[in-house]
């Protein structure tokens, strides 16, 4: 079975740090191309960082730029997002995802993990 579980959400001040972290199992972790998404209420789902280019590659969105990191562990099937300097508009239900290198039909989720920011 495959599966994405995602963890370390809560409740932050603006400015506090989280750390994300995605546990996978049931696939070839290193066969995939791993990322984080997160979906505000009203808004889309939205990419916020991904690995790519078999981990030698990271894509930031441009809000998060310079305050979020990725990073993955191949020996753990582990991804993880360091969220720094974090902002109100940060606050969204965060989602793994991964996709199949070369085959993009295999593609999964996990069922998120909030993040609020907030005073």
């Amino acid at each position: 079975q495959v599966q994405l579980v995602e963890s370390g959400g809560g409740l932050v001040q603006p400015g506090g740090s989280l750390r994300l972290s995605c546990t996978a199992s049931g696939f070839t972790f290193s066969s995939y191309a791993m990322s984080w998404y997160r979906q505000a209420p009203g808004r889309e789902r939205e990419l916020v960082a991904a690995l790519t280019d078999a981990g030698g590659s990271t894509n930031y969105a441009d809000s998060v730029k310079g305050r979020f990191t990725i990073s993955g562990d191949n020996a753990k099937s582990m991804v993880y997002l360091q969220m720094n300097s974090l902002k109100p508009e940060d606050t969204a239900v965060y989602y793994c995802n991964a996709v199949r290198r070369w085959n993009t039909r295999y593609t999964y989720w996990g069922q998120g993990t909030q993040v609020t920011v907030s005073s």
